[in-house]
């Protein structure tokens, strides 16, 4: 490993967020300056290696997560958190639009005491503007073992932009995030 990539990689933190499907997240935070990976995947269930059929019973107790390897000098946590809680509904307890069960539960998971504070911190900003009509139920953890989804999981709005869940939930998604967000748009999908 190079000096370069060695500094690099110091300076990578990770954020492991999960409100829906993990296509409509994936394909959102995959846009952001300073996401350097994103890595769709399955957490806080009791079964060690799921598969996306056991996770889709509703009976692992994993969640749909995203895992973010971001670059906090360029995009901040609070900032990825704020984006998470424009692009789903967090008052719905187990659900995402059409998508039902607790595999769709909106929560995250923390990697640090510093990430656990931020998070209270939004949640209680978003009740105290009242933002939403019905209570913030997004949960906050620990973050417990990450495991990725399989590999046709990965990239999936990017190698699937027409198929037809893509085109009636993950663009509309990604169509909201590019209008609020513009400015922390990488400049390769400007």
């Amino acid at each position: 490993m190079n000096e370069n990539t060695d500094k690099k990689s110091q300076t990578l933190e990770r954020a492991t967020l999960g409100g829906g499907c993990f296509w409509c997240l994936e394909a959102v935070y995959q846009q952001i300056q300073g996401v350097h990976s994103v890595v769709s995947g399955y957490a806080g269930g009791r079964d060690p290696h799921p598969s996306y059929e056991a996770v889709c019973t509703g009976e692992t107790g994993h969640a749909e997560i995203v895992d973010i390897q971001f670059d906090p000098t360029i995009i901040s946590y609070r900032d990825l958190l704020e984006i998470f809680f424009v692009i789903h509904d967090p008052t719905t307890l187990n659900y995402q639009g059409n998508d039902h069960g607790t595999q769709y539960r909106s929560v995250i998971f923390t990697h640090s005491e510093s990430q656990n504070r931020i998070a209270h911190e939004v949640v209680r900003e978003l009740e105290t503007a009242k933002i939403y009509t019905n209570p913030v139920v997004t949960q906050i953890e620990p973050a417990p073992t990450i495991y990725p989804a399989e590999d046709y999981h990965q990239n999936y709005f990017q190698q699937h932009p027409y198929q037809g869940y893509c085109v009636a939930v993950v663009a509309p998604k990604l169509a909201k995030f590019r209008k609020k967000f513009t400015s922390l748009i990488a400049p390769q999908f400007s």
